[in-house]
């Protein structure tokens, strides 16, 4: 594998993760799909499993990331997000002209084809910046995946407000803004997205510039809620909409104000952290290093007393394998170290994690594509709202969660999955309040399924970086990721659309109204979020003492690699 070439010095990290913010954003394109799947149900003639078999396509395209997640470790951040652009450009180009007329019937599998490629240049964005940016923060990783992730779950009320004040509701517009706007955001972004020379140790700086980026994600979280709210109940001029569109823009830029501030009043240097003990950052005339995550660690002394019983015979070995007596061969890696995926893939950890997130996010993705079915089926005449509700408290709990999981891991070695098993029980909950089918509760259960839904996305990035490492994080984050597109075909098209269809008939019309269209369908779904709260527990008692060991002294350790064992 080729060594990748880093940016020296404490400011270009803080520059690419201003950027990811504008990429996250654009990674949360598969979000609009409530807002053009009524229209292309209308314009088209569609029945509503055929919608919810495109809501599947939609799934599937944006979770599929096996090749980005290989891809990562092979080629820079700018080839990923250059991928990412032009299916994006290719799949909303070819749903623009169908759902537009500018083209007429096409075919039903070539829409399912392109909004599958449309939404799979999610996977390459999503994963240039989220492998890079935990790689150039490899001490705050929930910290930095909690602010990733809130930015995607704040995306479908960004599209939501462009497409209430830019775009006058038309989703013919939105699907040519999807086609054209978000290629040309990322093609601007691709130069600061780039690896970093990792920081060697935590300062109280890098807090607060964290402090600042997680308050200016609260603040545009805020901000959308209520325009939102005011746009759907007092009629606003053309002129105040683009300004309030200004100033949400405004805002989605103050991440960047570290890098100004670092530039402006440049913090006096420490020689003492430059040279570790690990040797991490070796470069020449002091320009570019080598990824130091992406290659073997020589400390023997971060796994404590975790693999002490190990120690005693390695000088014995090296001294043999130095005189040729033996070969010494590469011993599997333990929890904590860095795991290849074929090697990840035979633990019961891994199964354990991919069952517990595959059960939260397919029952959620199966309410998410069914939103706006959800509402009109309750009496809900401008779903819009309930997306962006959904969308706040979503971001809500992604950034929530990996604030609270880093605290309670560096203060208690809590484990991250003990937040997967309320998110469970959580929604065991919500979708008890949604099989009530009543407007009051609606809104409530729509609110708590966000939250959950986000600390779900939002726990496992830095759980799975955490117990199978940073080397090949790409990949098995990927397959993690697996569990929404499977959960989506099983829990919504074959679950959920066939229902809805099945009580449509009994009305003997194509939309279904009444709290039957979806009860046994949320029924089903607390039952399966039953079975993953058994999972998380099981996995949390098991990952304990890997927590233990990389927080011990209150702040996170590189455990040894394994890799030249």
């Amino acid at each position: 594998m080729p060594k990748l070439v880093l940016k020296a010095g404490s400011r270009p990290p803080w520059v690419g993760l201003g950027a990811a913010v504008w990429v996250q954003l654009a990674a949360g394109n598969s979000y609009n799909f409530p807002l053009f799947s009524s229209e292309i149900k209308s314009v088209l003639g569609y029945n509503q499993q055929q919608i919810t078999i495109l809501g599947v396509a939609n799934d599937i395209g944006e979770s599929v990331g096996i090749l980005p997640g290989i891809a990562c470790n092979k080629f820079p951040p700018w080839f990923l997000l250059l991928v990412g652009t032009v299916l994006c450009f290719l799949g909303y180009g070819v749903l623009w002209l169908s759902v537009s007329q500018t083209v007429q019937n096409l075919p039903y599998w070539l829409l399912c084809v392109a909004l599958c490629i449309a939404t799979n240049s999610n996977a390459w964005f999503g994963t240039a910046v989220l492998v890079t940016n935990m790689r150039n923060f490899p001490l705050s990783r929930g910290t930095v995946a909690g602010i990733l992730k809130g930015y995607i779950g704040l995306s479908a009320a960004v599209y939501t407000v462009i497409y209430n004040m830019a775009l006058n509701n038309s989703s013919s517009k939105l699907l040519l803004f999807l086609a054209v706007g978000i290629p040309v955001i990322c093609l601007a972004m691709m130069y600061f997205i780039r690896a970093c020379t990792p920081a060697s140790g935590e300062d109280s700086s890098e807090h607060v510039h964290f402090l600042f980026t997680q308050a200016a994600s609260v603040l545009l979280a805020i901000y959308l809620l209520s325009t939102i709210v005011i746009s759907n109940t007092v009629s606003l001029s053309g002129t105040i909409s683009y300004i309030l569109v200004a100033i949400m823009v405004i805002l989605l830029m103050a991440p960047l104000v570290i890098p100004v501030k670092m530039t402006l009043f440049p913090a006096k240097k420490l020689t003492s952290a430059v040279n570790s003990s690990d040797n991490l950052v070796q470069g020449e005339g002091g320009s570019t290093q080598t990824d130091p995550l992406l290659t073997p660690s020589s400390s023997a002394t971060y796994l404590g007393s975790f693999h002490e019983n190990e120690d005693a015979s390695d000088v014995e070995t090296l001294l043999a394998v130095g005189e040729g007596a033996i070969k010494k061969k590469r011993r599997a890696p333990h929890r904590g170290e860095d795991f290849k995926l074929i090697e990840a893939l035979i633990k019961a950890d891994f199964w354990l994690l991919w069952f517990s997130y595959f059960l939260a996010v397919g029952s959620g993705v199966t309410v998410l594509n069914n939103l706006a079915q959800i509402g009109i089926a309750l009496g809900v005449d401008d779903t819009t709202m309930l997306l962006s509700l959904f969308s706040f408290c979503n971001f809500v709990g992604r950034l929530g969660s990996g604030v609270v999981s880093e605290h309670f891991v560096r203060s208690r070695t809590l484990p991250r999955t003990f937040w997967m098993i309320c998110a469970h029980i959580l929604m065991i909950i919500s979708f008890l309040l949604y099989s009530l089918a009543l407007t009051s509760t609606l809104y409530v259960a729509t609110a708590l399924l966000g939250i959950c839904y986000g600390v779900q996305y939002s726990i496992m990035v830095p759980t799975a970086s955490e117990i199978f490492g940073l080397r090949n994080f790409g990949i098995i984050y990927n397959s993690m990721a697996l569990g929404n597109p499977i959960g989506a075909v099983l829990f919504s098209a074959l679950l959920a659309g066939y229902v809805y269809d099945a009580e449509a008939a009994k009305q003997g019309a194509s939309t279904c109204l009444g709290p039957e269209c979806f009860r046994l369908t949320f029924l089903v779904l607390a039952g399966i979020c039953g079975l993953g709260t058994i999972f998380s527990i099981i996995l949390t008692i098991r990952v304990r003492p890997v927590y233990q060991m990389l927080y011990a002294g209150g702040s996170f350790r590189h455990p040894q690699s394994s890799n030249n064992r």
